[in-house]
């Protein structure tokens, strides 16, 4: 999809009403399908972080999005695939000034050429206790990234078309840190298996652009 096109997509973007779990629903994990049942109280007392699905277009001026291979470490979400974001910090206003701070630091994007366009539903994610508040932004240009390398193993550009291609939708078995060999619903992006929280997103990302189209 042409940049053009894409950015007069996200002009009606503002105004629509989010899919959220009727998306979501779509890339749950089977041992997360009770998920939208977790209490208030539960939600209250989770972690807090946001993150940015960033889009730009590259040197064709075709829209991109971009994710992020995190390293390997001993934590939940080790070596997955994810949104440039992270937990909030105490100097940060909002979750929005989170997910835009967190992608200068993953990647190297300067924070005053992003444009935050939406905002977008919530995911909670039970391993990690963490509640997800993602974002969609912009670029009016490619951007030049740098890495993080002490955070970031690979940045991961995507293509508009692969993410609303249904054909890259496949079930994967993966190892998760609740069960081993479970198979789930995933994205299959650039030769890499998207799964969990991310898919979730990717998923009412794609349905708002397919809805718009």
């Amino acid at each position: 999809m042409g940049f053009d096109e894409f950015v007069n997509l996200v002009s009606k973007i503002k105004n629509i009403e989010l899919p959220a779990e009727s998306s979501h629903f779509k890339m749950v994990p089977p041992t997360r399908k009770a998920f939208a049942q977790y209490s208030e109280a539960q939600l209250k007392r989770a972690k807090r972080a946001g993150v940015l699905a960033l889009f730009y277009p590259n040197q064709h001026k075709q829209t991109q999005l971009v994710l992020i291979l995190r390293k390997t470490y001993k934590g939940v979400h080790s070596a997955q695939i994810s949104f440039p974001g992270g937990k909030i910090e105490p100097n940060d206003k909002n979750l929005e000034e989170t997910a835009v701070r967190e992608t200068f630091e993953e990647i190297g994007v300067p924070i005053n050429t992003i444009s935050v366009e939406k905002k977008l539903s919530q995911v909670y994610i039970p391993p990690s206790n963490f509640c997800v508040q993602p974002y969609l932004g912009i670029l009016r240009a490619p951007p030049k990234f740098n890495k993080q390398d002490s955070e970031v193993e690979q940045i991961i550009e995507v293509k508009l078309t692969d993410l609303i291609d249904d054909d890259n939708l496949v079930n994967k078995e993966v190892k998760t840190s609740y069960s081993v060999g479970i198979e789930v619903p995933a994205f299959k992006l650039n030769g890499f298996a998207v799964w969990g929280a991310t898919a979730m997103i990717l998923s009412e990302v794609k349905d708002i652009i397919k809805q718009l189209a």
